[in-house]
């Protein structure tokens, strides 16, 4: 990974090691509690609106594609959707509520356009959204 893509991403590494044991254990738990779904479940800059959102906005798929192979960062991701996957629940709302459970379809639009189908993004599309992508990040992809 070059160079700059880490120091662009060091800025989700640093929040991740403050949140991401709260964030997995209330995922596990079945319901998010606190405020850390930015850096956890990023999504494409300019799909939200406020300050956080777009200072932890992915800015393109190249982004993304580093975030995935950044080991720590695509080791979190892929480990808390994993934890999706074992909830009992199909339900995105009941997990995270408004408007983070649509967060979390454009985040895994986005990681599984990076990643290519078939992996652990996908199953959280097919299980969370009946396999409905977000069409806006698609879009923003130049895929929709």
């Amino acid at each position: 990974m070059e160079a700059d893509a880490m120091s662009g991403l060091q800025r989700f590494t640093d929040a991740q090691k403050m949140d991401f044991d709260t964030a997995l254990a209330e995922i596990r738990n079945g319901r998010k509690e606190s405020h850390w779904m930015w850096y956890i479940f990023p999504q494409l800059c300019g799909l939200g609106f406020s300050s956080m959102s777009e200072y932890y906005g992915i800015k393109d798929l190249k982004e993304a594609e580093d975030f995935l192979n950044d080991p720590y960062l695509g080791g979190n991701l892929r480990t808390i959707s994993r934890a999706l996957l074992e909830l009992k629940t199909d339900d995105p709302h009941q997990v995270f509520g408004s408007p983070d459970d649509l967060k979390l379809l454009s985040c895994m639009t986005l990681f599984e356009a990076a990643e290519g189908r078939g992996g652990v993004f996908t199953k959280v599309i097919e299980k969370y959204y009946k396999g409905r992508r977000d069409q806006k990040t698609e879009k923003m992809l130049g895929r929709g």
